[in-house]
């Protein structure tokens, strides 16, 4: 009986995290980029990989990973 409350809370927990897609304006929560905007390039199941600028030096984006959790999207993708 305890198993089936503690998976039952656990699927709550999965449904409640909004996933940003392709496109959207992202905000990070935590860790090095805290604070930093960056557009989703790709979503994957734990996490979305953003970037956040452009190296002036090399011309190379400037990529991160960062969790579902770690993350609140600012803005949605225009259609």
């Amino acid at each position: 009986m305890e198993k089936d409350a503690d998976v039952k809370k656990e699927e709550t927990k999965k449904k409640r995290i909004t996933k940003a897609k392709v496109g959207d304006i992202i905000e990070v929560k935590r860790g090095p980029f805290k604070g930093k905007k960056g557009e989703v390039l790709i979503v994957r199941e734990n996490s979305v990989i953003i970037q956040t600028g452009i190296n002036p030096k090399t011309s190379e984006p400037i990529k991160t990973v960062v969790n579902h959790k770690n993350y609140k999207r600012v803005r949605k993708k225009k259609d």
